[in-house]
């Protein structure tokens, strides 16, 4: 199998660094190849701006949607973010890695998506009609390869329950999971979180990376998360809302768009 980590945070040698190392040491273990794209190391552009569009005109409007469209169909985007995506492509399964901070990934992983993202590669692809809205949410270029996610946070497990002030970790990492993994069309897995990392000490990182390594041995076998398909019957096109009676009693909000009794 072919892994992807997408590493996103700026000192090597920290917890993340180590669990990046533990990471990579298992699946080489396992046989598998391994890429890391250390976005940190590599001075990785976070913003998109005219400079991502070589071919766009001097005197016309930068619409970030068709730049990105035409150079995507030009071949015409820039090098960095064409080895990002011929990485996308190798895989088989896609890791992003990172802190969470202020509720969200930090802006150079946020920046990242942003360019390689490109329109017509992970997103504008596909029919658009009455019965398909664009090859998304669980179709796209990205179906049948796996991703997941692996977060450090410095909360404590309950700051992060349904009844947390944080709120629920899986509503946080909602617009992570289902927006930016399950919409190109990536089968997402359910995350790996670390909680209370600012109070880890030796025993407690020996047994959360025996926890890592185990997660990594079920990269291939874990049941994902039970994602709604946007084209299989379950959304009224085009107003992508769920069909009456679909969800299931008491469920609201993000819940709604689990099907577990498909799985």
């Amino acid at each position: 199998m072919n892994v992807l980590i997408v590493f996103a945070h700026p000192e090597r040698h920290s917890l993340n660094g180590a669990l990046l190392d533990v990471a990579v040491s298992e699946l080489t273990a396992q046989g598998h190849d391994v890429q890391v794209s250390d976005l940190y190391a590599m001075h990785w552009k976070a913003a998109v701006d005219r400079d991502d569009f070589p071919g766009l005109s001097s005197d016309g409007p930068l619409k970030v949607w068709k730049a990105s469209n035409d150079g995507f169909a030009a071949d015409a985007l820039t090098p960095d973010v064409k080895a990002e995506q011929e990485k996308l492509l190798w895989a088989d399964t896609v890791i992003l890695q990172f802190p969470l901070w202020w509720f969200a990934m930090p802006a150079i992983l946020k920046g990242w998506v942003d360019r390689v993202y490109a329109s017509g590669f992970a997103y504008g692809v596909g029919e658009h009609s009455e019965q398909r809205w664009g090859d998304r949410y669980g179709e796209g270029v990205m179906a049948g390869k796996r991703a997941m996610l692996m977060v450090t946070a410095g909360g404590w497990p309950e700051h992060y329950s349904d009844r947390g002030i944080n709120g629920p970790i899986d509503d946080l990492l909602f617009p992570i999971n289902h927006g930016i993994l399950f919409y190109p069309g990536f089968t997402v897995l359910p995350p790996f979180v670390a909680y209370r990392v600012d109070r880890m000490d030796e025993p407690k990182f020996t047994l959360l990376a025996e926890q890592l390594r185990e997660r990594m041995t079920t990269l291939e076998t874990i049941a994902p998360i039970p994602y709604r398909k946007q084209n299989y019957g379950d959304y009224q096109i085009p107003t992508m809302e769920l069909l009456p009676g679909l969800a299931p009693p008491g469920a609201h909000g993000f819940a709604v768009h689990l099907a577990p009794e498909r799985d």
